[in-house]
């Protein structure tokens, strides 16, 4: 019994002599870099496009967060306090705290308080007009950034097309081409397709998330102007400064 054990003792002692033997040697695992070079020059101009795509998208992103934060940003007691000063008919009193309020909201209701004593129509398309304005600024180069999330994809496929013709190319010289000469048009139709792809979902999502962002500061201008459109409509008796409405 223990020589049955000792012969399969070395019998896998054998053949795992025999594979080490016969192993071949692990590659080397290389680095993102080195694998961008061997890309060749056509993947260089590729990635390199995308690398400013994504630049450019990183800019806008955080540009326009930044600006949308900021004009989405109001006192919630700005329609107070502009409601008691029409009320007691210190319209100054109005046009000054909205010119030292730096919102899209306050441009909206200082122009409002401009027209204040014409008719009706003339006050809302005034504040209808500072709105569309205001909308025009904060969605500022939002549509590159939709362009860029589609495009980019499209650059990281061209480049992988290209990579692959540049293999099949190198194949159809030699039917004995070695692994390492295809390495560079594999390389590049892998890398080019997923960068592209990682800058067009970032570009995707931002601009998305941007997009979100300006319709809640609409809605934000739309309820302040509803405010004080209903504050003009008030019983006349309150004050005269309405009289000539229509």
């Amino acid at each position: 019994m223990s020589n049955m054990f000792l012969n399969i003792l070395l019998l896998f002692q054998t053949v795992s002599s025999n594979l080490e033997e016969t192993a071949e040697p692990v590659m080397k695992s290389k680095s993102l870099f080195e694998v961008i070079f061997e890309t060749g020059p056509l993947g260089w101009i590729t990635i390199a496009l995308l690398l400013i795509l994504f630049l450019t998208a990183l800019y806008i992103f955080f540009e326009r967060n930044t600006s949308i934060r900021r004009a989405a940003e109001v006192d919630d007691n700005f329609m107070s306090n502009i409601r008691n000063s029409v009320m007691s008919n210190d319209l100054k009193g109005a046009r000054n705290l909205c010119a030292s309020t730096d919102s899209p909201v306050s441009r909206m209701i200082e122009k409002g308080i401009m027209r204040i004593g014409k008719p009706m129509k003339d006050i809302q398309a005034a504040i209808e007009n500072v709105g569309n304005l205001e909308i025009y600024k904060l969605e500022k180069n939002l549509s590159t950034l939709a362009t860029i999330a589609g495009a980019a994809p499209m650059i990281g496929f061209l480049g992988t097309v290209t990579g692959m013709i540049l293999a099949f190319f190198e194949l159809s010289k030699d039917q004995n081409v070695p692994p390492e000469m295809l390495a560079g048009g594999i390389y590049q139709a892998l890398i080019t397709t997923a960068v592209g792809l990682l800058v067009g979902i970032f570009a995707y999502v931002g601009y998305n998330y941007l997009v979100a962002k300006v319709q809640k500061a609409v809605h934000q201008m739309e309820a302040a102007s509803i405010d004080f459109v209903d504050l003009l409509q008030e019983p006349v008796e309150q004050s005269g400064m309405f009289s000539n409405r229509a």
